[in-house]
């Protein structure tokens, strides 16, 4: 992900429990340059004190907007409308909008024909047509700091389940080379098309290599590389790994009876 990319932070403060937004925004600058932030809700209701300290530590621009009806959305209305301004004005190269609430899918929807990156955080309840909307969907439940002997963040293989191996080794299988190996990356950034809301973080892992290790369905190779430090690591699926050993005593085989 490019940390120099400009993102519009948009939160719906009707959405969104305050003790998720310290982790939220370290989570948003980690990958990108939020220079837009901003948060509606109706402040003048009681009991939002809480939130004062909050938005001063994240830099986070409170926008008023009163319920000018009952049973009308117009924290909703009002972030729409906001996020179209932002993209006629050409600022930023994407967007992350702060919300679990699925009347904002034709907004994601517009803003990526647009061609801008459309990020969304949101609870796991959040419906799957409005996730698979956006480049990238965040489950916020996984933002929280929590105990490391939490259950719940225990990496555990019987998390993933046959649908996630099938997803990553179908990825593999859509860029791999002739013999099975494909950039991890590239895997990563592929899965992400199919499935936006995947992240191994999820399962409890930290990375998407000890998710893959985890398995035991995938083969894994470190290379050198020659403009960095760091290891390139490349990956395939082990059943690749047998027929390519097969092809190989194949091409043995050939060559001796020549």
């Amino acid at each position: 992900m490019d940390t120099n990319l400009n993102i519009a932070v948009l939160i719906d403060g009707d959405n969104i429990p305050s003790a998720y937004i310290g982790e939220m925004m370290e989570e948003i600058t980690k990958y990108w340059n939020p220079t837009i932030k901003r948060i509606y809700w109706d402040w003048t209701r009681p009991g939002l004190k809480k939130w004062k300290d909050l938005l001063l530590e994240n830099a986070i621009t409170p926008i008023q907007q009163y319920g000018y009806t009952t049973g009308k959305n117009a924290t909703d209305s009002a972030m729409i409308i906001d996020a179209m301004d932002i993209l006629y004005s050409e600022k930023v190269h994407g967007f992350c909008i702060v919300s679990s609430d699925s009347d904002f899918t034709r907004l994601a929807t517009r803003l990526r024909e647009a061609g801008k990156l459309v990020i969304w955080i949101g609870e796991k309840k959040t419906p799957n047509p409005f996730v698979v909307a956006c480049d990238k969907f965040i489950f916020i439940e996984i933002l929280k700091k929590q105990s490391k002997t939490s259950k719940d963040t225990s990496p555990s293989v019987e998390k993933l389940g046959p649908k996630v191996i099938s997803l990553i080794s179908s990825a593999i299988n859509d860029i791999s080379d002739d013999d099975g190996w494909a950039f991890l990356g590239d895997v990563w950034g592929l899965i992400q098309k199919k499935q936006p809301s995947f992240d191994s973080r999820n399962y409890g892992f930290d990375k998407l290599t000890p998710l893959i290790k985890a398995t035991g369905k995938f083969e894994i190779e470190q290379r050198d590389n020659s403009k960095s430090r760091y290891k390139l690591i490349y990956v395939r699926n082990i059943q690749e790994q047998k027929s390519e050993k097969v092809r190989r005593k194949k091409r043995r085989k050939l060559s001796i009876d020549d």
